[in-house]
């Protein structure tokens, strides 16, 4: 069983930092993509960023381009979010998803639980 936990959420202040963590266990072998997805109040989830099957950082999103970084242990079994200057628009749950393949895609197979980021101005 694929199991996707994060953790590493909570309140910040603008310009803050934040490191979230997603804990992968059930995949096997290193042949799929990880990363993480957001959904803030009324808009559509969108894909932040991921690593692909070849160990490439794929950003999804312009607006966290500079900002946001992601990382993994060297087996992929735990993924990092590094969020850097927060901005109160970056609110939103972020879920840590997975699928085999190259690269994410939105209708990943293994999603986590989510957790909440809500950056204060």
């Amino acid at each position: 069983e694929v199991q996707l936990v994060e953790s590493g959420g909570g309140s910040v202040q603008a310009g803050g930092s934040l490191r979230l963590s997603c804990a992968a266990s059930g995949l096997n072998g290193d042949d799929y993509a990880i990363g993480w997805f957001r959904q803030a109040p009324g808009k559509e989830r969108e894909g932040v960023l991921c690593i692909s099957s070849g160990d490439d950082s794929i950003n999804y999103a312009d607006s966290v381009k500079g900002r946001f970084t992601i990382s993994s242990d060297n087996a992929k079994n735990t993924v990092y979010l590094q969020m850097t200057g927060l901005k109160p628009e970056d609110t939103a749950v972020y879920t840590c998803a997975a699928n085999y393949g190259v690269v994410l895609s939105t209708s990943a197979d293994y999603w986590g639980q989510g957790t909440q980021v809500t950056v204060s101005s």
